[in-house]
């Protein structure tokens, strides 16, 4: 139909902790959902996958973003910017971006993850 149902889910080294709303019919979805997790002292990464939801067969993942805990120590005051979607499948094309904001928040003790999923395009 040339649009797609979109929504995000946020995994902390692959444990699923957030799943935004569903945009339905859209291929620029807003969502402007901010969250905020406890963060393990040990986490590797952070992935944001986009999802297409599909109500017949299984969700298609459009694309997603990985944020490493090196990239966030680059970054002490957390990033903000549009980041271009990535593959999950080798063999699929993916277009795309993504417009997050996420920062760490607290010592090293009590850490804790603030995400905002702002919107795609």
């Amino acid at each position: 139909t040339g649009s797609s149902d979109p929504y995000c889910i946020v995994k902390i080294d692959d444990e699923a902790i957030i799943r935004t709303a569903t945009v339905w019919k859209t291929l620029s979805p807003f969502w402007g959902e901010e969250y905020e997790v406890q963060l393990q002292p040990g986490f590797h990464s952070i992935s944001i996958y986009v999802m297409d939801e599909d109500a017949l067969s299984r969700d298609d993942v459009i694309g997603k973003v990985c944020i490493t805990r090196d990239m966030l120590a680059e970054h002490p005051k957390g990033y903000s910017g549009w980041v271009s979607l990535s593959e999950v499948d080798p063999d699929e094309e993916v277009q795309g971006e993504i417009h997050l904001r996420v920062e760490v928040l607290g010592s090293q003790g009590s850490r804790r993850l603030r995400c905002s999923v702002l919107e795609a395009r």
